[in-house]
């Protein structure tokens, strides 16, 4: 068994605050023994509008915040999942979603660009309107072998579409990640319940990670990160401070196994009616 670590903060349009904050939870996590640490969507900065978003947006490859945290997985030999965002050369009036992960020797492994785009105008809540600045992605990731297992990558939003976390199961993922900016109104009525029930249909853990509080005048986050075991029992969750913070829990792929060995819904899916 390895420990999962899942952190929760308040980013905002400071990304050398935001920096100093993942690499503080960065060393407590491995401080505490945990092989892998999983960091909310848009770890790198939450801007003020469209207009900073792509300021302050630079391309994987010379991004001087993703390099810092490399340097720090490598130094305290951690895996690391987080959420950033990314330019692109084809569209300079948008940029990517993208979930990356580092292995323990500073090497970037896989990148994930968010499917689903969080376009949405609640009653008494927010308008929100990611397509404006975002270009939505087009593949899905096969899991990643980590020592913690297979890693299923996703991003907040596609939390609402079942469809692609049972393709992630199909494909052998033990674990879904969801790193997370979740406003509030939805939050409290949904949150948990989504998380449980993809760990529940799919029998694999959940991992998610998550922004916490006012970013800015025009944005706040509901948090309450957790990890989610096969059964659906949040194992270990956040505080409700806004105050950057970690929980932690085991990942056991022998209690994985026995329940999908137990009850083994995959294999009883009517795949001759249903696509």
């Amino acid at each position: 068994m390895y420990l999962a670590a899942v952190a929760q903060f308040c980013a905002t349009n400071l990304i050398t605050k935001n920096r100093q904050i993942c690499i503080e939870l960065l060393e407590k996590a491995s401080r505490n023994g945990a092989t892998m640490i999983f960091f909310p969507e848009a770890s790198d900065f939450i801007a003020k509008d469209s207009e900073e978003t792509l300021s302050l947006t630079s391309s994987i490859s010379n991004n001087s915040f993703v390099n810092d945290i490399k340097d720090a997985a490598i130094k305290r030999n951690i895996w690391v999942s987080m959420g950033i965002h990314e330019s692109v050369s084809h569209d300079p009036q948008r940029i990517y979603n993208s979930h990356i992960i580092i292995n323990s020797q500073g090497s970037i492994i896989e990148k994930y660009r968010k499917l689903h785009l969080f376009d949405v105008n609640i009653k008494d809540g927010p308008i929100h309107l990611e397509s404006n600045t975002t270009i939505r992605g087009e593949k899905i990731c096969d899991p990643i072998p980590t020592p913690l297992g297979n890693l299923g990558l996703m991003i907040c939003y596609d939390l609402r579409f079942p469809e692609l976390s049972l393709e992630l199961r199909k494909r052998s993922a033990d674990i879904l990640t969801f790193p997370s900016a979740f406003t509030i109104k939805t939050g409290q009525a949904h949150w948990e319940v989504l998380l449980r029930a993809r760990a529940i249909e799919n029998q694999c853990y959940v991992v998610a990670s998550a922004q916490i509080g006012q970013h800015n005048e025009k944005r706040a986050s509901y948090g309450h990160a957790m990890i989610v075991d096969p059964w659906g029992t949040v194992l270990a969750r956040c505080s409700e401070t806004v105050e950057p913070s970690l929980a932690f829990a085991e990942i056991n792929l022998d209690q994985l196994k026995r329940i999908r060995t137990e009850i083994p819904v995959l294999n009883h899916r009517r795949t001759d009616i249903f696509n």
